[in-house]
């Protein structure tokens, strides 16, 4: 990219090279999902997939926020991984359960990530109702990790649907952006998540507060993004 971030796709890496690098730092990897309401069916796919396929040979630890905790489902993890559930609200509107998600991440950083030493701690936040069919590994670590959102891949800048409303905390005007971002797929060290998930929240509240709903679930994920690149 412009300002030197790696566009990572399949067979432009060599995993072997990466994990040589990486695997002797130690890592600490911390996999955040939200199970809301009729979500909590998807934890059960979503762990099996991981554990076959999501940073194999690297210390996992899953986290999945929920207001059905009774109702999240024992999954047979590998030795070195494990499975915390965090209890949260219920919320019912997308905006409410996106502003639910940004706060748990972030208290969830500042309440325990926080105290543990080292460096080289990762959060992802991912999305539930994923499902991994292929390797993912070392190519997607990185300080600041984003995702391309599939339906605007090769659409042209004009069509994306970045927040026009100059009044929300989320606009973004015309003629500026870089890619169109998808919320499925948020990452990297530690202080970046909690710096990100803290500014998300923040800007969601301001929303709340003026009266406005931003257009998209990813609006601010999309704004923080254009002024904090990725890497």
């Amino acid at each position: 990219m412009l300002w030197l971030a790696h566009n990572v796709w399949e067979r432009t890496f060599s995993s072997e090279i990466l994990d040589s690098a990486y695997k002797p730092l130690d890592l600490t990897i911390r996999m955040t999902a939200s199970a809301i309401e009729k979500y909590v069916k998807f934890v059960d796919h979503f762990l099996e997939s991981a554990e076959k396929h999501l940073m194999e040979g690297y210390q996992v630890n899953y986290y999945t926020f929920t207001d059905h905790p009774q109702a999240v489902p024992g999954a047979g993890l590998q030795p070195a991984q494990s499975l915390c559930t965090v209890p949260i609200k219920k919320y019912s509107h997308w905006q409410e359960i996106s502003m639910c998600r940004m706060e748990a991440i972030n208290r969830h950083i500042a309440e325990t990530i926080h105290w543990e030493v080292g460096c080289w701690i990762l959060v992802f936040c991912l999305v539930i109702a994923t499902v991994f069919h292929n390797p993912w590994g070392a190519e997607t670590l990185g300080e600041v990790v984003v995702a391309l959102y599939p339906g605007y891949f090769n659409m042209p800048q004009r069509w994306f649907s970045y927040e026009r409303k100059s009044a929300s905390a989320t606009f973004i005007p015309d003629g500026e952006g870089d890619f169109y971002y998808g919320g499925a797929v948020i990452g990297g060290l530690v202080k970046k998540v909690y710096d990100f998930t803290e500014m998300c929240h923040i800007t969601i509240l301001a929303d709340e507060t003026s009266g406005i709903m931003a257009a998209q679930q990813e609006s601010h994920l999309n704004r923080y993004v254009l002024s904090h690149k990725p890497a």
